[in-house]
């Protein structure tokens, strides 16, 4: 089958998805062309995998200081160009297109009649899931970015609704060695000084923080290492604790793992606020809205929690887009939250 596959460049999350996806994907016999939109072609690393690939502008939303900044997403959209990189694809030949919430190949797809599948977490909110700052913007936005004619939504629980759990690259656990009083720091939308000034204090541990830096910087306990997709995978396995955004996929992976997570949701980004507050209903992790000292001391002290034993998604999907039943997806969301391992987890068990 020739497959399009669209990914919003915009965040790691998507682009680790589509890393577990494609190469199954392109190992069961798929042809898959692969798009980035939302990130320059310099910006993207660690996607070698994925080639061949095309870099397209997209769309996104600008991020200052750790907040959505309105004014600039709009002065940055260009939607002359939007609808003409739409309308620029051959797609003669292409029998499915499936978009992590990525809005080329989604509108592609529906202005050609071509049959879609969106998957990521951003189509969970679809469904009735916790959800903070939405309104008729966010709701509008969340439903049109990148429409599809399927939706395989993802999240932390499955909140009785027709949601999978989290898709991630596979791990080798036998690394997976927490070193004592090691945290891994992932805050790109903030200031950098800023994370310098909220982690010094904690004299106790080591910080390995990735940033837009060039070189590797060591302030006594602080690490400020640039980024690499092979040394963040390595740190990750080989740390205690995870300090993040409240994204999807890095919260994810620190859970499945066995990591305990400090979040900090983006001000004015529905989905960050949102899953905030579901990792706080859920009992999963700590939550700041500002990089708040008294938080992070409290937080540092926690106890180690249990790894969440989630299933491969990512291969399940696979398995029903093979045999092309995409009338099981609803049966296959709740199939695929019985699995016995996920059991051992007091969120799960029955």
């Amino acid at each position: 089958m020739n497959i399009l596959y669209g990914v919003q460049g915009t965040g790691n999350g998507h682009i680790t998805r589509a890393l577990a996806m494609i190469p199954l994907l392109r190992s069961s016999g798929h042809n898959v062309k692969v798009i980035f939109s939302g990130k320059k072609d310099k910006d993207l690393f660690g996607v070698e995998l994925l080639k061949p690939y095309e870099v397209y502008d997209g769309l996104t939303f600008a991020v200052s200081n750790g907040k959505i900044n309105y004014f600039k997403s709009l002065t940055n959209l260009r939607p002359f160009q939007f609808f003409k990189d739409i309308f620029s694809f051959n797609l003669q030949d292409i029998d499915l297109i499936i978009s992590d919430f990525e809005p080329i190949t989604a509108w592609a797809a529906k202005f050609r009649g071509i049959k879609s599948i969106g998957i990521g977490h951003q189509y969970a909110f679809f469904y009735n899931i916790p959800m903070k700052g939405e309104n008729l913007f966010t709701k509008f936005i969340i439903r049109n970015f990148a429409p599809t004619e399927l939706q395989i939504g993802m999240h932390w629980y499955h909140f009785n609704q027709k949601i999978f759990p989290p898709i991630f690259p596979e791990f080798d656990l036998t690394a997976n060695q927490s070193s004592e009083n090691k945290v891994l720091v992932y805050l790109p939308f903030e200031n950098l000084e800023k994370i310098v000034e909220f982690l010094s204090p904690v004299k106790s541990h080591d910080f390995h923080i990735y940033y837009d830096v060039d070189t590797q910087i060591i302030k006594n306990n602080l690490f400020i290492k640039p980024f690499s997709r092979k040394g963040f995978k390595k740190d990750l396995l080989s740390a205690e604790r995870v300090i993040c955004n409240s994204g999807f996929e890095l919260p994810s992976e620190s859970l499945f793992l066995g990591k305990n997570i400090l979040v900090k949701p983006l001000i004015g980004q529905m989905e960050q606020e949102s899953n905030a507050v579901a990792i706080e209903q859920l009992g999963l992790g700590s939550v700041m809205n500002d990089l708040d000292y008294n938080i992070l001391k409290n937080w540092i002290q926690k106890p180690k929690v249990k790894p969440i034993n989630y299933p491969n998604t990512a291969k399940e999907i696979v398995n029903i887009i093979n045999n092309m039943k995409f009338d099981q997806i609803d049966k296959l969301s709740k199939d695929i939250w019985k699995n016995e391992k996920l059991g051992e987890h007091k969120l799960f068990r029955i």
